[in-house]
């Protein structure tokens, strides 16, 4: 019925075109003295005025008549056009297409509703557009193509149009979205010196696996099976194989339309060793310092990754001198009777550059001050390729944006000169969490979060937050302004309430902690920040149905409430390639913390050391390592609400969350003014789930204790209290928060330990 009507409109819009043709041929040319438009429902009548080539008090012929049709159907709002003269008037009379009032999906479970308007919105189909059926056609194509993406090659769209009134038209696809086409089968074919096996293991699409319902590694992607062979050829690449090629890939899918079969045909080649790097080409006199940079080794195989590295090492220390436009080509010289080559290096710095103008683009929202006080390349400075990398690192690093490059563009007319863009492309850096959690330490907690990183587009930082465990309640308001001076030091201000209580008996006692802080931090290098600053906090103990005695004994002696003003002090590097599922770099941190004043008057510092180190790609080794050390000052004791807490998640998995540690004489584990853990990890992904680094499964050894002595070195003086457990466990970025879980066993425990097997929490650290 539409492809009919669609033909009758066509034939009725081609015949008028002929007949209006043939009538304007027969009009005698006239002074146009008024001109009407009729038939207009939506359309503006200034849209039809602006397009007509005759206007009043012009003179009207016939080629002017055909040229105000041509020109009238080409706006694409109408589907009949006609002109008509009445003496000295010209009248336009048009009939206006529908437009689409609305557009609905039906049977959509694989895509949200929004992504798919979305996707017809970019090929020019949305409400309250003028409906056309070439473009609708194009819009079922689209959408199958977006099924085509997701592997459900067998996705049918049946389009119905419904008039309504005022000349509109509602649109509805119903989609039958099918099963997913799934990959039946790898092969590739021509591995002789790797096993077949081998060089599947590499590839994140596979047949399918127990784990493949939340892994999709069986759906076919055109843009991973893409990456998956740059992968390979990577694989080649850095073992010698330097005439390594793929010489085709086929993707063939069986008439069921759910089973998929690749195959992918290689071509080896030699191995072949490098039997010397040689320089050529100017290199501004540098040559020694050039040479240090080259990390290629001769009688080692070939490796594409180093010469990569070293041309790249190559451009960048150019770079460093000015030379934007700086040339580095590595030159293979082959050997093939003995396998042997021998590399290259060509250097044409070009010409020396500096930057005229550096220009912000993609900030709607934010500040332009904020991104560039992030630069270290100065505009009307010589190019610097170390800054101006340092200066997307560290725009990227503010966490505002999505994507974050810097594009370089030549000055026409001064080849010195280059202009930098900076792109950045904005995400949302505002959120409002409810929800809760549940942990097997410390109760279902129900939690509220209001944070905007990035307040009104001025860099600074407002958040409340607010915890309801068993154990620690919390309320928090806290500020942040990164640059509180020009030169970068930041400054923080946290106000806060928290309740906590012990972990075995929350009926037991409480601790009621009210307070406030100052803190500012120094950038002394562009990674290395200290910070400092000033609180002051009131703590109070609340008697409950078993205070323990060394808490009733600091009571008598100083009172329940215990106010203290505390100086900090600490340093931060963080080297980590992700904060949520590391894989390599390193990670430390120092806090001190002293009170000098008040009736709680001790000193307090924390140190911890971690490490991530690839073993290859899917093994990672993890390394952590905390002390916590406290002692009191000015003849006081140290009082009992700053000690340290051991056992459970973060600490020494195996045994009961803070249960480890000195008892009083009530019985009562009260923690100690020492603290050790030690933590090894093998982490990999979990299996089935290929190599994604986001559900992770882990074997661990953890080492560790609480002492309580206020004085010594040693953890109660003697190694031998250390606990030791071993176990298993799961990590998982889920979809509320980082979740661990632990299946721990203690190997060296003593008597009256509390042990618990399982142990699990949302938002738990190493």
């Amino acid at each position: 019925m539409q492809i009919n009507s669609f033909r009758l409109r066509a034939v009725s819009a081609v015949a008028s075109l002929i007949f209006v043709a043939n009538s304007a041929w027969a009009v005698a040319p006239f002074t146009v003295r008024d001109i009407r438009i009729e038939g207009l429902q939506r359309v503006e009548p200034g849209t039809v005025f602006v397009s007509l080539p005759v206007q009043v008090g012009e003179v009207y012929n016939d080629d002017k008549g055909s040229a105000a049709i041509r020109a009238l159907f080409g706006l694409g709002l109408f589907k009949d056009v006609r002109i008509e003269v009445n003496g000295d008037v010209l009248v336009v009379v048009v009939e206006e297409r529908p437009t689409v009032a609305d557009i609905d999906f039906v049977g959509t479970k694989e895509f949200d509703k929004d992504v798919l308007k979305k996707a017809l919105r970019d090929v020019g189909l949305t409400d309250g557009r003028p409906y056309d059926k070439a473009q609708l056609d194009r819009a079922e194509q689209e959408l199958k193509r977006q099924y085509i993406n997701r592997s459900l090659y067998g996705a049918e769209v049946v389009t119905t149009v419904t008039p309504i009134e005022r000349n509109r038209v509602n649109l509805t696809f119903t989609v039958i979205e099918g099963e997913p086409a799934k990959i039946s089968e790898i092969r590739i074919v021509g591995s002789k010196v790797f096993s077949e096996s081998t060089l599947r293991g590499l590839f994140d699409l596979d047949t399918g696996g127990w784990m493949s319902w939340y892994t999709k590694s069986d759906r076919y992607s055109r843009a991973k099976l893409n990456a998956d062979i740059e992968t390979l050829r990577s694989y080649y690449l850095t073992r010698g194989y330097l005439e390594f090629r793929v010489d085709s890939t086929q993707v063939a899918i069986l008439p069921n339309k759910t089973d998929i079969a690749i195959t992918i045909n290689i071509t080896e080649g030699e191995r072949f060793v490098v039997s010397g790097v040689k320089l050529a080409g100017n290199f501004l006199g540098k040559d020694d310092e050039f040479k240090s940079l080259v990390t290629i080794r001769p009688g080692q195989a070939y490796n594409a990754d180093e010469v990569a590295k070293t041309t790249k090492a190559f451009t960048d220390y150019f770079g460093n001198f000015g030379f934007a436009f700086a040339r580095v080509e590595a030159r293979p010289e082959i050997d093939r009777a003995n396998n042997r080559v021998a590399l290259v290096l060509q250097a044409d710095p070009s010409r020396r550059a500096y930057v005229r103008k550096i220009n912000v683009a993609g900030n709607s929202r934010t500040r332009d001050m904020v991104i560039r006080r992030e630069f270290r390349q100065f505009e009307a400075a010589w190019y610097d390729g170390d800054k101006i990398k340092l200066s997307r690192d560290r725009v990227d690093r503010l966490g505002y944006f999505k994507e974050v490059g810097i594009e370089t563009q030549e000055v026409p007319g001064s080849p010195d000169q280059v202009d930098l863009t900076i792109s950045v492309s904005e995400k949302p850096t505002g959120s409002l969490s409810l929800g809760a959690g549940f942990s097997s330490g410390e109760g279902l907690g129900l939690s509220m979060g209001l944070k905007q990183d990035n307040a009104f587009g001025s860099g600074n930082s407002l958040g409340i937050q607010l915890n309801t465990s068993k154990v620690n309640r919390l309320v928090l308001f806290n500020t942040t302004d990164p640059y509180f001076t020009d030169d970068g030091v930041s400054r923080t201000i946290d106000v806060y309430h928290k309740t906590s209580s012990p972990y075995q008996d929350q009926t037991a006692y409480q601790l009621v902690t009210s307070g406030g802080s100052l803190r500012f931090g120094v950038p002394f290098t562009e990674i290395d920040t200290v910070y400092f600053g000033a609180g002051i906090e009131k703590t109070t103990i609340v008697p409950g149905t078993s205070l323990p005695t060394s808490y009733q004994n600091y009571a008598n002696q100083f009172g329940y409430d215990s106010k203290a003003l505390p100086l900090t002090l600490g340093w931060s590097r963080d080297g980590r390639d992700s904060t949520l599922a590391p894989n390599s770099g390193r990670y430390q941190r120092v806090n001190a913390e002293w009170s000098p004043a008040g009736e709680a008057r001790y000193v307090r510092a924390t140190y911890q050391y971690q490490e991530f180190i690839p073993l290859n790609k899917q093994f990672t080794l993890a390394f952590n390592g905390e002390a916590g050390w406290g002692a009191a000052t000015g003849g006081r004791t140290y009082p009992v609400f700053k000690n340290f807490f051991g056992g459970g998640l973060g600490s020494v998995r195996g045994f009961e969350q803070g249960t480890l540690g000195p008892r009083d004489s009530s019985g009562s584990v009260v923690g100690g003014s020492r603290k050790l853990n030690l933590n090894a990890e093998v982490l990999t992904p979990f299996p089935g789930a290929g190599n994604d680094r986001t559900l992770r499964m882990y074997g661990f050894l953890d080492v560790g204790n609480v002492a309580g002595s206020d004085g010594g070195l040693a953890i109660n003086e003697n190694a031998n209290s250390l606990r030791a457990s071993v176990g298993v466990g799961i990590s998982w970025i889920s979809p509320v928060g980082p979740l661990r879980m632990a299946f721990g066993k203690p190997i060296k425990k003593f008597d009256g330990d509390k042990i618990q097997t399982m142990q699990f929490q949302i938002g738990t650290s190493f």
